[in-house]
């Protein structure tokens, strides 16, 4: 069987698999599920065109690794094939852990525990299934590999991972100021001491990169509307979450239902293969059908969270640099009640109340964007611009937010 493939992406055009292992990783089950989680989760419901998915992204983020790696050779660095095929491993595995509706609803599966703890679970167990022939991508995904480059390409501030989601998220929602020049990005990376650098003249680049990556944020990925929409979903599922745990009959899928009715913790996860299975069988369809299930529940909140979210009937949200005083939460609160005749604890849970936040550019973190200048010394891309606009997208910008229904105005 011919397992060089080759496929036809909006973003990039024609792509390449360009070995068997990565063929094999894409046709196992665990990354076919991707197919059926999208990849900005709520987002379509500003940007109608949002519907993209993870294995769209993942298949892109492998794209830019290839050509990351194409370039590095180029310019003389040492990459073996066993290297390049399993950056290319590791990259198209970083978001295999993700559950449904993306970060959505991260928490309310699991029990503190990060999507990156349970995609590198699910490294190790296709490793026991490949014969160990992922060690190394393991080793990269990790940062353990004594050549620290490849870890950079697949996580830190410039990688093919943020390079994908912003092309990609930026072609599907329209958003064209959100493009972050990734190619050429590309094209002046190289490496010294086995660090990630990228040459002298790409400093208007990044510049660009961090711009495109601070609009993003505030434009999709954190809009308001999303916001709200995300945080009634979350809702949700504490809502349905709370009532089976009291006895309360609440249909479900079994293995959403399984997630419901218990706190799973990492070391459960990792130790019990079948909780494992029912995560692999999990995706968005399991929620959507849920919540259509949902909005005939007997509860009055669950109900009506589950319908408005239906409908789109979006809570209202309000946004502003300070905390919401308590008193005018408690009012917030009160109004609820009154509108849908409910007791003030349940009334309490159709209003939420949070903050969200974002820089662009973490200045001061371990793995800073460095360039190399035209005299061979490598600095903070910070140090080595002229452009206070990079200083500036290090400052991180919080906001805080309220949300309720708009019934109650």
């Amino acid at each position: 069987m011919n397992k060089k493939k080759i496929f036809n992406d909006p973003v990039y055009g024609f792509v390449t698999i360009p070995t068997e292992l990565l063929f094999d990783l894409i046709e196992h089950t665990y990354f076919q599920r991707l197919r059926r989680i999208q990849q900005l989760g709520l987002t379509m419901f500003v940007y109608p065109g949002a519907l993209h998915t993870r294995f769209h992204h993942a298949l892109g983020a492998m794209h830019l690794m290839s050509l990351a790696l194409r370039t590095l050779k180029d310019k003389g660095v040492k990459i073996s094939a066993a290297e390049g095929e399993a950056a290319m491993a590791a990259i198209l595995l970083h978001d295999i852990g993700h559950g449904p509706l993306s970060h959505a609803l991260e928490k309310s599966i699991f029990h503190d525990v990060h999507h990156e703890a349970v995609s590198l679970h699910l490294m190790r167990k296709l490793n026991a299934e490949f014969e160990g022939a992922l060690d190394l991508a393991i080793a990269i995904f990790q940062g353990t590999y004594a050549r620290p480059f490849f870890h950079q390409l697949v996580s830190s501030q410039l990688d093919m991972d943020r390079l994908d989601y912003l092309n990609r998220d930026s072609f599907y929602t329209g958003v064209q100021e959100g493009r972050p020049g990734a190619d050429r990005l590309i094209k002046m990376l190289t490496v010294v001491d086995e660090r990630l650098v990228l040459e002298e003249k790409a400093v208007y680049s990044i510049e660009n990169f961090l711009v495109s990556r601070r609009l993003m944020y505030w434009q999709v990925y954190l809009h308001k509307t999303v916001t709200s929409a995300e945080q009634m979903v979350i809702r949700i599922m504490q809502r349905a979450r709370d009532l089976v745990r009291s006895g309360t009959d609440v249909p479900a899928s079994p293995n959403l239902h399984f997630f419901l009715s218990r706190n799973v913790t990492q070391q459960q996860f990792e130790a019990d293969d079948t909780i494992l299975r029912r995560f692999a069988r999990l995706d968005d369809t399991d929620v959507w059908g849920a919540v259509k299930l949902w909005a005939d529940h007997p509860d009055t909140v669950l109900r009506y969270l589950a319908q408005s979210l239906l409908d789109r009937r979006l809570f209202k949200i309000t946004l502003q640099t300070e905390p919401f005083d308590e008193e005018f939460q408690l009012g917030i609160v009160e109004l609820i009640a009154a509108r849908f005749e409910l007791p003030p604890a349940e009334a309490a849970q159709l209003m939420i109340a949070g903050r969200i936040s974002n820089n662009a550019y973490d200045a001061d973190g371990h793995d800073s964007i460095d360039v190399l200048t035209k005299r061979g010394k490598v600095v903070n891309v910070a140090e080595a611009s002229d452009l206070p606009n990079i200083k500036a997208l290090g400052q991180r910008v919080e906001k805080h937010y309220i949300c309720y229904p708009k019934e109650i105005l």
